[in-house]
């Protein structure tokens, strides 16, 4: 039989240690978040309705990111062992210069939206753990003061070739001027993607404040009251930002672009080209024989065309096809450090992550953009270790495969 005895005191103090308690809110919110699903839960409670499904959305029936996101879920490494794995080497050489992470931070509109610290405090994570950050067309900070908040970073420029070019040759040169070194073209964007949840929302820029936002408003205080008390809300690359997203996003973009308009923004800038939104390798061909350096696999994180091929799966072929011509980023999806090295185990030469660091902004600014990184970091080092690599740049097909549907 068991013998039971009431614990001496000196037994249970060990055993009722509180935990320390952290005064910051932010702080306390991101104590627990152990993935980036747990900062999209957070980010869930923290945004009104409308922002949050701005971002964790897609088109139609949101298919195209769905099926990307499976594509990660069908990764199987081939690990091998008895590897001396006690050190690793996260970093990556990415367009010519050195990153401490497989990663860039994508291009991401609207960004002051998720929270008012916006593109300035992504900047500042991109320089602080020295990876790339890529502005876009539709951001809510300047080219310049996104260049004042992280002089330091590597900036990277993303574009939409407006329906008036010379507002284009204005964005590249006041880039080049701001010392971006890279130009990403999106080109999966000849009209807006049918985004229904931001239709079901009424999402505007600036958000209008309705009876039904009102009362979404009265549960998240907080946010409401940062976007009255901060600057206005605003695209600061549009002079006029009124009405629905798709409004804006047409008025914006140019279904007459062509091979032609590569050719003409190869000869306008001087730094990196990199083609974004590209989905098929006859494109990623045409598109390096017209003088880009790289391409980005994406369907625009499934939010333009549905059932839009999957990028992961194109990253093999289109690597075969490429060959040391240009390099192959890829997107959409991603949700997990382990996921960045299977496409880089692939052929690519890194990522491009969105949604993953938004949510991290959505549910405490600054400092959950970097427990974001801090997350898919360690998932990225432990990741290696398991498979028994001790760097990025050992990663070869042979470490990965994918499974077969169903």
């Amino acid at each position: 039989m068991v013998q039971r005895r009431f614990p001496r005191p000196s037994e249970l103090r060990p055993l009722l240690r509180p935990a320390p308690y952290v005064r910051d809110s932010d702080e306390r919110r991101l104590l627990r978040a152990a993935s980036i699903a747990d900062l999209r839960r957070i980010a869930r409670r923290r945004t009104p309705r409308a922002v949050f499904d701005y971002t964790d959305g897609a088109a139609d029936g949101e298919l195209s990111l769905h099926r990307a996101m499976d594509a990660y879920a069908r990764v199987e490494f081939t690990p091998t062992v008895l590897r001396d794995v006690s050190a690793t080497d996260t970093s990556r050489e990415i367009l010519g210069k050195r990153a401490n992470l497989p990663f860039a931070f994508a291009p991401t509109g609207f960004t002051r939206m998720m929270h008012h610290e916006g593109e300035r405090a992504v900047a500042s994570v991109a320089q602080q753990v020295g990876i790339p950050y890529t502005l876009s067309t539709m951001g809510t900070t300047t080219i310049e003061e996104v260049a004042a908040a992280a002089p330091d970073a590597r900036r990277w420029f993303q574009l939409y070739l407006w329906r008036d070019r010379a507002v284009a040759k204005d964005l590249v040169q006041r880039a080049a001027d701001a010392g971006y070194d890279t130009l990403l073209l999106t080109v999966d964007t000849p009209v807006g993607g049918a985004r229904l949840r931001d239709v079901r929302n009424g999402l505007t820029i600036p958000p209008a404040l309705s009876l039904r936002t009102f009362v979404d408003g009265a549960r998240h205080p907080h946010w409401w009251f940062n976007l009255l008390t901060t600057e206005p809300l605003r695209f600061a690359s549009l002079e006029s930002t009124d009405g629905t997203v798709a409004d804006m996003v047409n008025r914006v973009f140019d279904p007459a672009l062509t091979m032609d308009d590569v050719d003409w923004l190869r000869g306008a800038w001087a730094g990196k080209l990199v083609i974004k939104g590209v989905q098929n390798v006859d494109d990623a061909v045409r598109v390096v024989d017209a003088g880009a350096d790289a391409v980005v696999l994406s369907n625009h994180g499934g939010r333009q065309l549905d059932r839009a091929p999957v990028p992961l799966e194109l990253v093999e072929p289109t690597v075969q096809a490429l060959g040391d011509r240009a390099e192959v980023l890829v997107d959409t999806g991603i949700t997990h450090g382990a996921d960045v090295l299977a496409a880089v185990a692939l052929g690519a030469r890194g990522a491009l992550i969105g949604r993953a660091y938004l949510y991290g902004l959505m549910a405490a600014g600054r400092l959950g953009v970097e427990k974001a990184v801090t997350i898919l970091a360690g998932e990225i080092v432990r990741t290696l270790q398991l498979i028994g690599v001790g760097s990025v740049d050992e990663l070869r097909p042979e470490h990965v495969r994918l499974r077969p549907n169903g």
